[in-house]
């Protein structure tokens, strides 16, 4: 590609200079018909986008011809150029996906429509809409890679014409660029775009941090210029030398990768910017090799820092080898030797497929990243919700490789932390589901030990086994835990129904009825009372422990013997019930907090005291919570009567007949008095406990108002606990 095209797409030309530029690229390797098909694509674009205009004031069309442009420059083929064209009219105007698929085709209405965010998503927050858009977006380049090649086009174009935006949305777009796109750039091995993103995104989030390294960075290639010559000049006569026909370039150091590094590691910028970095190209593989072996015979290298990425090459395709060594006068030098393919095929990545046709390694590319597709595709079929599924996908984008070896030799290429159950997931998710232990290297180990380069692994599986909780501790691949996670969901869901149907067919038992006797129009009924949808998940609740076995057997029983009365005798009038659906059980009130009809309550069942009622601030409730797993969400019946004790908390003046006029008020309220207690008293105060008897909140909160109208009342209160 160019190295004018960066320069190009951010010069605002008028659209005819951009259309001129788009076609005469096109004609140099598309036939005459199929530039037409673009040329027409563009028209239809420009009509569709009549009177819109970027904030920059220019015409919105310039945007789609401008990421067609980059497009062509990869030698994109002609459905995925006129899907550049068109990738805004489904979002921005009203054309319709079918439109474009009748006026141009299938294929191009496809990978407009994957490139086109999700528009109806105003009940989601921003961070949802933007998860949703990123999985739909993942979902399409599944079917078809070209969706990200013009997705990542249209990016750069943006972030190269931020500058009219407002701040805050600046640093949005930025954001996410750096968060989301910049990483998918670099693991699908399109590291040209990447590096433009990256500094584009750095520049718009932290402005005054670039401005800073960049003038830094200026600075110090003034004072190292001398010592760069030297080292270049020393590699490049040892190839002479040794008749390698090679070239050295010294490498530039990225701006967004000196300020991670900066970050990551906590160091100084003179720490980072110390380290010389150099490129080496050659013909070959078989030359890369023996320029390793010359510049360790040149420089010493330093112990733990070589990487051979052409023997193992990196997930996403890419290829070199990597060594520091220590140069003139103590600096640290970092050479990166490959072949002037591989540096092709870094450069472009997937989009080698288009630019180097006839190359079988841009293959290699397109596998890795459909093996890459296909494992995300799996953890989207697990049902993660969208939030999930960005950051699984976060941790994919941020891989440092380990290898490892199957028993068969197989490489398995890991994220550095990654453990035994992360590569047991990686041969297969049911290897992962049903693993127990393992041998590296033969020797049995833990699950949770962690990979280093070069083990030999072998899983243990067994029959009997399922994933465990704790592995969502220490498992780091996003395959792993979707894998755990889905299956945990299931089995606990599936246990929930087989423990909640034992435990009701127990209760029903020992009221003498069978669960497949009873008739389905008694168990709908009380499903809808529940306000449930099936018996499922009416027994799962009841293994989860929401709703009590017993008490849906009580009221399955009650049901069917209500209709067999019905059926037999006339309807007899019952006493009231104080809680809804506790047909047949022991009802107590605690004493401790005193609920009454209207107050919000909970209960719990005491084997010798049935259900016990309690109001939610009670602090004996929280002792008893921690005793009693059987806790029930119940209710006051609507028929509840009779009277129920509630205890007030009363400050009166301390004179003669106080007490006198307080149970006065009390009886004209139609309320009893069942105890006094004094509780403090001097010349001044007294300060009583008194239990008295309610209907219900209403009745209770009438008494109190009565009370605090007497001029001896100086405060009262409800006790509840």
């Amino acid at each position: 590609m160019s190295s004018n095209v960066a320069d190009l797409l951010a010069t605002e030309l008028p659209q005819e200079k951009l259309v001129d530029r788009l076609c005469s690229i096109l004609n140099g390797y598309l036939e005459p018909a199929q530039v037409a098909d673009c040329l027409r694509a563009y028209h239809y674009s420009a009509k569709a986008h009549t009177g819109q205009f970027r904030k920059s004031g220019e015409a919105y069309i310039c945007h789609p011809v401008s990421v067609a442009i980059y497009l062509a420059e990869l030698r994109m083929d002609a459905n995925g150029i006129m899907a550049a064209i068109l990738h805004d009219v489904i979002e921005d105007t009203s054309v319709s996906k079918q439109e474009i698929s009748d006026l141009f085709n299938k294929e191009v209405a496809e990978l407009v429509d994957g490139v086109t965010k999700l528009t109806k998503l105003n009940d989601k927050s921003r961070a949802e809409a933007q998860a949703e858009n990123v999985r739909k977006m993942f979902l399409a380049m599944a079917k078809d890679l070209r969706v990200i090649i013009v997705k990542l086009a249209d990016r750069l174009h943006n972030m190269q014409t931020l500058g009219a935006m407002p701040a805050n949305k600046k640093r949005r777009i930025a954001k996410e660029t750096l968060d989301i796109y910049a990483p998918i750039a670099n693991r699908l091995g399109m590291n040209e775009i990447r590096h433009q993103l990256e500094s584009l995104g750095f520049s718009a989030m932290y402005p005054l941090r670039h401005n800073i390294l960049k003038n830094a960075v200026k600075k110090a290639r003034g004072n190292h210029r001398e010592l760069i010559n030297t080292i270049e000049n020393a590699l490049n006569s040892r190839l002479k030398q040794a008749g390698i026909d090679g070239m050295v370039i010294g490498r530039e150091k990225n701006l967004y990768s000196i300020y991670r590094k900066m970050l990551t590691k906590k160091i100084p910028f003179s720490d980072v910017f110390d380290v010389y970095a150099f490129r080496v190209f050659c013909q070959d593989v078989d030359q890369c090799y023996r320029i390793l072996g010359l510049v360790h015979n040149l420089y010493k290298p330093i112990p733990g820092r070589f990487k051979d990425y052409i023997a193992l090459p990196k997930a996403n395709g890419y290829q070199s080898l990597h060594t520091v060594l220590m140069g003139p006068y103590g600096v640290p030098i970092e050479i990166q030797i490959r072949t002037h393919l591989m540096h092709r095929m870094s450069e472009s990545g997937i989009a080698a497929h288009w630019l180097y046709k006839s190359e079988a390694q841009s293959a290699k590319y397109q596998d890795s990243a459909n093996e890459w597709l296909r494992d995300l595709m799996e953890i989207q079929k697990s049902g993660v919700d969208s939030l999930e599924f960005i950051d699984n996908l976060k941790v994919d984008l941020f891989p440092q490789e380990v290898f490892v070896f199957t028993p068969q030799g197989e490489i398995v290429k890991l994220p550095r932390g990654a453990t035994v159950v992360d590569f047991a997931y990686a041969v297969h998710t049911d290897i992962g589901n049903s693993c127990v232990s393992a041998r590296i290297d033969k020797q049995l180990v833990p699950l949770q030990t962690k990979l280093e380069n070069g083990m030999t692994l072998e899983i243990i599986t067994a029959t009997w086994a399922r994933p465990n909780p704790l592995w969502l501790s220490y498992v780091v691949t996003a395959k792993a835990r979707s894998g755990i996670r889905n299956y945990l969901k299931n089995f606990q869901q599936q246990e929930a129904i087989n423990l909640g149907q034992r435990l009701l067919e127990k209760e029903l038992e020992s009221l003498s009825i069978n669960l497949q006797d009873i008739p389905p129009f008694r168990i709908q009924k009380l499903l809808k009372a529940f306000n449930m949808h099936s018996m499922d998940q009416l027994l799962e609740n009841i293994g989860l422990g929401n709703k009590m076995p017993f008490l849906v057997a009580k009221q399955l029983h009650h049901e069917d013997a209500n209709a067999t009365k019905s059926e037999l005798t006339p309807a007899t009038q019952t006493s009231p019930l104080i809680i809804k659906g506790t047909e047949g059980l022991v009802v107590t009130l605690a004493k401790c907090c005193r609920p009454i009809p209207g107050d919000p309550v909970i209960g719990f069942f005491n084997p010798g005291r049935g259900i016990v009622v309690h109001l939610p601030e009670c602090r004996y409730r929280h002792e008893a919570r921690k005793k009693q797993t059987n806790w029930l969400d119940i209710e006051w019946s609507h028929e509840t009567e009779g009277e129920f004790p509630a205890d007030i908390r009363i400050e009166l003046l301390n004179q003669r007949g106080t007490l006198a006029m307080i149970a006065s008020t009390i009886s004209k309220q139609d309320s009893n008095i069942e105890n006094v207690t004094v509780v403090h008293q001097d010349d001044r105060v007294s300060v009583d406990l008194i239990t008295l008897t309610v209907r219900d909140r209403v009745h209770l909160a009438n008494i109190i108002r009565k009370l605090k109208q007497l001029s001896i009342v100086l405060k009262i209160t409800r006790v509840k606990a």
